[in-house]
């Protein structure tokens, strides 16, 4: 995986067009930025009710955007990561129809997890209280078979995405078939989906659990003997994290984003540098998804105390709410559908109040965070939320993933906040000191990260009181210094 910032996008969405379009923007109007690019579900079909997390194919792709070797011709410039869904595929799939039309002759009646399955005794009440639930409403969909009889299938999700028995030779088959699909087609990056949810047992929370991490261990070895690295996706207690950190390739560092939120709008690092100081190290960062903002990961979860207390979770929701007039209010919560509990939906420019220069210190301090950098295709243009797509679908992510044509991009190239951010874009996967030793120092809400590598060093100094922020740059003996402030400026010239 290059150590250099990576792009997060739907094939269709950045530029309404198919692969072999998105590569094309990749190598114009993007030009040189990106060393990768998270291509967000490809599959058939990728309009279904989650936006193509929930494939009716998960080994083939979606004809009106190519086909795999449109996949591995991207893959021969970037890196490319790609989802492995692995706890749940579509009801409306040609293996989940054969098991309502056949129900136990079906020869995929193990692909699926029924409640049955995992509780042939009954599920009792506290069994059932114990059992970690994403969103409101039960984990379980009664479906009726052929002959009149019904079953309760597990849907973690939604009642179309039926969650896959991944002990079953059925269920690694299909998944070692999409492992295949991946290596075949050059995707080295495999981003493992909702895997904290797939191993389900009695008397446990479902969630992460000991054999959660063994089955995320046994799949990432398939994957690394196949030359790709895996990267765990699980929404958790920051000390979750932590522990999942040294038991898989990479994690994501989703405590990130709320932190510098509420750094931004408190003026006080203190919770921020605590964090960098014991987050993992083999990370990708982010500050934006085609999911919400994370509020779970920097918050107390039960008892268990959170790197922000409930008071400071509470405004740091309500400044978001306040800074995009509303606007997420109507995205979050019960006002969508498709609701996650952990999770605030707000374009993150829009969540800062379109405020240029917090945006441009929240991503420099992404940059010089230990992690690999990944930005979201609505973060690199800075776009504010797409409310005209939220009151269509009623679906709250959709807020923050609007379809943009090519005229959108270039339009959005020429703002002067876009235009500084891929100057910093360019500087992080240039500078040789960020492939060295990673150090940070705060004092008085002035937190200082540095990179340093032989000859050459690298500093982001940020003052949250005042909000003035600076880089130095020592490289070849020579020494630059660049003000976030004057960037702006200059590129507002």
């Amino acid at each position: 995986m290059k150590n250099n910032v990576q792009l997060i996008t739907y094939v269709d969405r950045i530029a309404h067009s198919d692969l072999k379009g998105l590569k094309q923007v990749l190598n114009t109007e993007l030009h040189d930025l990106f060393g990768g690019v998270h291509l967000l579900p490809f599959y058939y079909p990728i309009d279904g009710s989650d936006a193509g997390f929930d494939p009716i194919d998960h080994s083939k792709v979606d004809a009106r955007l190519g086909d795999w070797n449109d996949v591995k011709a991207i893959g021969e410039q970037y890196d490319i990561m790609a989802d492995l869904i692995v706890n749940h595929m579509s009801a409306e799939s040609t293996e989940f129809k054969d098991v309502l039309a056949k129900g136990k002759q079906s020869p995929y009646w193990d692909l699926f997890l029924t409640k049955e399955s995992v509780f042939p005794n009954g599920l009792s009440a506290e069994d059932q209280a114990k059992i970690y639930r994403p969103r409101p409403g039960s984990c379980f969909t009664t479906y009726q078979l052929a002959d009149g009889t019904e079953a309760e299938f597990w849907t973690t999700f939604t009642s179309n995405q039926i969650d896959i028995n991944v002990h079953t030779e059925a269920g690694k088959a299909h998944l070692n078939n999409v492992l295949m699909r991946f290596h075949e087609s050059k995707v080295n990056l495999i981003r493992l989906d909702a895997a904290g949810y797939a191993i389900k047992k009695p008397g446990t929370s479902c969630f992460m659990i000991d054999e959660s991490f063994a089955f995320v261990d046994e799949l990432a070895k398939k994957a690394n003997s196949l030359g790709m690295t895996t990267l765990a996706e699980i929404h958790s207690h920051y000390m979750t994290q932590i522990d999942i950190a040294k038991r898989v390739d990479m994690v994501y560092d989703f405590a990130l984003p709320p932190l510098l939120l509420h750094s931004l709008f408190s003026h006080d690092s203190s919770a921020l540098s605590h964090w960098l100081s014991i987050a993992p190290r083999n990370c990708v960062t982010v500050l934006d998804t085609h999911d919400g903002i994370g509020i779970i990961d920097a918050g107390p979860v039960g008892n268990k105390a959170g790197l922000l207390t409930p008071a400071e979770i509470d405004n740091l929701v309500n400044s978001i709410h306040r800074n995009s007039n509303g606007e997420s209010l109507q995205a979050t919560g019960a006002a969508a559908s498709n609701v996650d509990l952990y999770q605030v939906n707000c374009t993150y420019y829009d969540a800062l109040g379109q405020n240029d220069i917090d945006y441009l210190i929240a991503r420099s301090v992404q940059f010089f965070a230990p992690g690999i950098p990944q930005v979201y295709y609505t973060g690199l243009l800075a776009e504010p939320n797409a409310m005209e797509l939220l009151n269509n679908t009623k679906v709250g992510r959709d807020i923050n993933r609007p379809y943009l044509q090519v005229s959108d991009i270039q339009q959005s190239m020429q703002k002067p906040v876009v235009k500084a951010l891929c100057e910093l874009i360019t500087l992080r996967n240039t500078i040789k000191a960020f492939n060295g030793e990673f150090s940070m120092h705060n004092h008085d809400n002035q937190l200082e990260l540095t990179w340093s590598l032989n000859d050459s060093k690298a500093t982001l100094t940020v003052d949250f009181a005042t909000k003035k922020a600076r880089i130095n740059i020592v490289e070849a003996q020579q020494t630059t210094d660049i003000v976030i402030a004057d960037l702006l400026k200059k590129h507002s010239a």
